[in-house]
């Protein structure tokens, strides 16, 4: 599997403190995903768990994951803009 790198990182805040993280691949997307997401369970956030699972797999490029992350990051109030 590999990593997805995104082009550029996306900044999330999440936590109570609203720490800013900068998701750099696909790998540190589904973990944030899957471990630290406010609303999990929205289209949005399963559109892209899936989309960052088939970077990392292959399927699509990077960049689409990185979109799909940002769509859902939006929909959170955790993308940082």
């Amino acid at each position: 599997m590999d990593e997805a790198w995104f082009s550029r990182p996306v900044p999330v805040a999440n936590g109570i403190s609203g720490e800013i993280n900068n998701v750099l691949n696909a790998n540190q997307a589904i973990d944030l995903l899957t471990r630290h997401w406010r609303g999990a369970g929205s289209q949005k956030h399963k559109t892209a768990l899936r989309a960052c699972r088939q970077a990392m797999n292959g399927g699509i490029a990077a960049d689409l994951a990185r979109d799909a992350l940002i769509d859902a990051a939006r929909e959170a109030h955790m993308l940082v803009e």
